[in-house]
């Protein structure tokens, strides 16, 4: 069902997931570098590059890595059983980039698609793994062609691979394909195109989840093409009592741009772990950016830079804003 939106919104708007004191920014000179090309060592599996030129390797040391795993031989276990199954085929391609093996997991929706060429799922999972190894003109073609097969259908809830506490789904195929669309035109710098990704995705967002997750980028894209008065209105529709079970980070980070929470109480550098750091860092670099503050937005994004999560979209974002800024 598609989500009614306020007329005003709508008028000025057709047109990239995680959880802070006074802690200030990592010193430039604390930032920790991503590793050059000789730093890479035989053991380590390079699964990308990103826009700034360094590897990214798969990491092998998570805590969860022992379930992962066993959810990965049990997956491949379902489809040699149902070789014809394209939910096993999709099912084995997420348990793979859930590893962080993105470029197998890639291979695998590639498999699927070639066996069931007009299943838009396959397109939209081979789309968001292509926006993580940084090849956003493959995303983007993918998710247009996820969109252009899905038109006129029913959405379909999508099943989640590691479950929020109240176990209930809250994204959609097609909201995934339209968010994640705005995300890789948003990383391009085509705030554009992101805005009209976003006025659809915002159409099949139906739950408060969905809202605060869209109007988040939805509100960057329009504050970077200077239309400050759009934005304003989308804040309007935010609250802090809205019905999360999710997203916590971006309701938070929207009412920063709403002026009821500060940039410091979002980032906590201090004791923030990598995934906090990716994800609430670039809201708030990108906050200082908007608002003129270049020095303190580079800062903030070096800062995001010197973790590990590299396959988080905040990271990902970061790593593309100090690229354009070179």
């Amino acid at each position: 069902m598609r989500r009614c939106i306020p007329l005003i919104l709508v008028a000025g708007m057709l047109n990239a997931c995680g959880r802070g004191d006074d802690a200030a920014p990592a010193p430039e000179s604390a930032i920790v570098q991503m590793p050059t090309v000789q730093e890479v060592t035989a053991a380590d599996i390079v699964e990308a590059q990103s826009f700034l030129g360094s590897p990214l390797i798969r990491q092998m040391d998570f805590p969860n890595r022992a379930q992962l795993e066993s959810n990965l031989i049990a997956a491949q276990a379902e489809l040699d059983a149902n070789p014809g199954s394209a939910d096993a085929l999709i099912w084995l391609g997420r348990r793979q980039a859930y590893l962080w093996q993105y470029q197998d997991a890639i291979n695998t929706f590639t498999r699927g698609i070639e066996q069931f060429p007009d299943d838009p799922r396959f397109y939209r999972h081979r789309g968001h793994r292509y926006v993580t190894v940084r090849n956003l003109d493959a995303a983007i073609a993918d998710f247009e062609k996820a969109a252009t097969l899905f038109e006129g259908q029913p959405d379909q809830v999508e099943p989640d691979g590691a479950p929020n506490p109240q176990n209930i789904p809250r994204s959609t195929l097609q909201f995934n394909v339209w968010y994640h669309l705005g995300l890789a035109y948003y990383l391009k710098g085509d705030f554009e195109s992101a805005l009209r990704a976003y006025e659809e995705c915002m159409q099949v967002s139906d739950n408060d989840d969905s809202i605060v997750a869209t109007a988040d980028w939805y509100w960057m894209s329009l504050m970077r093409l200077g239309r400050s008065d759009e934005a304003a209105t989308l804040l309007e529709m935010i609250n802090p009592d809205m019905d999360i079970i999710e997203n916590d980070s971006y309701l938070r980070r929207m009412l920063m741009y709403k002026g009821q929470a500060t940039p410091e109480s979002l980032l906590d550098t201090s004791t923030a772990d990598d995934l906090t750091i990716a994800t609430q860092g670039y809201g708030v670099g990108n906050w200082y950016l908007v608002n003129g503050d270049t020095t303190m937005a580079r800062q903030i994004f070096e800062r995001v830079l010197a973790g590990r999560s590299w396959s988080a979209f905040g990271y990902i974002a970061a790593e593309a804003e100090l690229a354009r800024m070179r």
